[in-house]
């Protein structure tokens, strides 16, 4: 079945502009694919939510018109309209007026991640942890089996990229790393050719990629996940589905595991 025009449109690269990569281009292709037939407003909002949050639509990127955008997503115009009203309740999206007007994305301010993580009981960073394990490790082992050897380039170049920021390191970078860490997990999901896969790992990087890079954090350094990232890529890289699943499921425990070292620290 052809795509949707404004499918088209929105395979976009990473910051919005054309001639991105295959990985990225799925990634969003992942975001604006239709909803369920039955979806409320609050699962259209929760989708491009997630999409803003997580930087797959940047900061100022103006959105398709109503029509185009409810085409893509499958949803009539009126749940569309009550799904960007509720974004721009929320401060996620501007309307313009006038010439040159539309919506345009607003990315949302830098969250205070200590603060978030006390929202969350130990017992439920348990459960997260699970579920985040069992989703990575499939999205791994999935892109090792389905993904041809050019498809490992984003993941190089995101690796890359966080080498040499991480090699920086002023403060005003950590938010830039995070970034560029939940960009490679989310291009591994688009990896493994799973729409379903993919759209779970953005939901998951918006809910607590932050509290999984504050984990990071706390050890003092990057090496331990940049060597994490190389593993899960190079085996990918190979074609080994299992090691990546390993590699993957690995490096979400690591994680949640000093999470929950915080978490118990945060009581004291």
């Amino acid at each position: 079945m052809a795509r949707p025009a404004a499918a088209d449109r929105l395979a976009l690269s990473w910051d919005g502009e054309g001639g991105g990569d295959g990985m990225v281009n799925a990634a969003r292709l992942a975001v604006f694919s239709p909803v369920d037939s039955t979806a409320r407003v609050d699962v259209v909002v929760r989708r491009l939510a997630d999409a803003i949050a997580v930087g797959l639509l940047a900061d100022g990127e103006q959105l398709p018109s109503e029509a185009e955008l409810a085409a893509s997503l499958g949803v009539s115009t009126v749940t569309l309209r009550e799904a960007l009203m509720a974004l721009r309740q929320q401060g996620m999206v501007e309307t313009r007026r006038g010439r040159g007007g539309g919506s345009f994305v607003r990315a949302p301010s830098e969250i205070d991640v200590s603060t978030r993580l006390r929202l969350f009981a130990v017992d439920e960073l348990r459960d997260l942890g699970d579920h985040y394990t069992a989703i990575a490790g499939a999205a791994a082992r999935l892109a090792a089996q389905r993904s041809l050897p050019a498809d490992v380039a984003p993941l190089r170049r995101s690796l890359d990229e966080m080498a040499a920021v991480a090699a920086r390191v002023p403060p005003g970078m950590i938010a830039q790393l995070r970034r560029l860490d939940g960009r490679f997990h989310i291009e591994v999901a688009a990896a493994s050719q799973s729409a379903r896969l993919t759209q779970e790992e953005i939901r998951l990087q918006a809910d607590v990629g932050p509290l999984l890079w504050l984990s990071h954090e706390a050890l003092g350094g990057h090496d331990e996940m940049a060597a994490q990232h190389h593993a899960i890529a190079h085996a990918i890289e190979i074609g080994d589905g299992d090691q990546a699943r390993a590699h993957a499921e690995r490096h979400v425990l690591d994680a949640i595991e000093h999470l929950i070292e915080l978490r118990l620290g945060l009581q004291e």
